[in-house]
């Protein structure tokens, strides 16, 4: 007789402190901001409910303004962002959100709900959780 595990959701993984940031700011307050809250990304805020949600990584930091010099003073979240990004809801089984973010090359993934932003959840959340592998 098998034992049957568990179904874990994105919102049993994903990490409820989600950074944000203006698209307006500066490439130097994201950093800053990323320090701070000792992250590696940042979610861009909506501009309005209709709107979606932007996101800006290290990674975009590195490629699109250390890298070709770009000056960070003078360079705003929304040149570099990513947007849209794709989101999960928090009942989606953390298998599909693996093959999900393997699939269109994403880390991570903000965690939604109506609209509403609850958590944010990373390749390295589903590896690292424990109980899951």
């Amino acid at each position: 007789m098998s034992v049957k595990t568990p179904i874990v959701q994105a919102k049993d993984v994903m990490r409820r402190n989600v950074v944000a940031i203006d698209g307006m700011a500066t490439v130097r307050e994201a950093i800053a901001k990323m320090r701070s809250e000792n992250v590696t990304a940042l979610i861009v805020n909506k501009r309005d409910p209709s709107d979606a949600w932007g996101i800006v990584t290290v990674i975009d930091l590195v490629r699109e303004v250390i890298a070709p010099g770009r000056p960070p003073d003078d360079t705003n979240v929304y040149e570099i962002m990513t947007k849209p990004v794709i989101t999960v809801p928090p009942d989606m089984d953390i298998r599909y959100v693996a093959r999900l973010l393997y699939r269109v090359g994403m880390r991570r993934a903000p965690v939604e709900a109506q609209g509403e932003l609850l958590g944010m959840i990373s390749l390295s959340d589903l590896v690292l959780r424990k109980g899951v592998l």
